[in-house]
């Protein structure tokens, strides 16, 4: 990946493909173990689940094309992580805020 710069298409975006769902596969765990051991209010179903590894899953990927472009810096991965943080945390309030009778 940082030797080389492919010159077909193809598999670029094979690899951002599969390392979404390589990332995803990995995070599943991870996070239904934290929201099992941390449960929150209201409790987080299988939709939030799969919806932050996925939020994992685009992350990484997004990092690596920006450094094979050569742009990415750690302020920038920051800044993508907070964005993706609050996103989430944005969800969650929405979900916790809606009434039911």
């Amino acid at each position: 990946m940082n030797a080389t710069a492919p010159t077909d298409w193809k598999p670029l975006w094979l690899f951002y493909f599969l390392a979404v769902l390589a990332i995803c596969g990995l995070a599943l765990p991870a996070i239904t173990y934290l929201h099992r051991r941390f449960p929150g209010k209201p409790p987080a179903t299988h939709f939030v689940i799969v919806r932050e590894a996925l939020w994992l899953g685009i992350y990484f990927p997004t990092l690596a094309w920006l450094r094979i472009g050569g742009v990415l810096s750690p302020l920038l991965a920051l800044l993508l992580a907070l964005g993706l943080l609050l996103m989430e945390g944005l969800l969650r309030f929405r979900e916790y805020s809606q009434w039911k009778p």
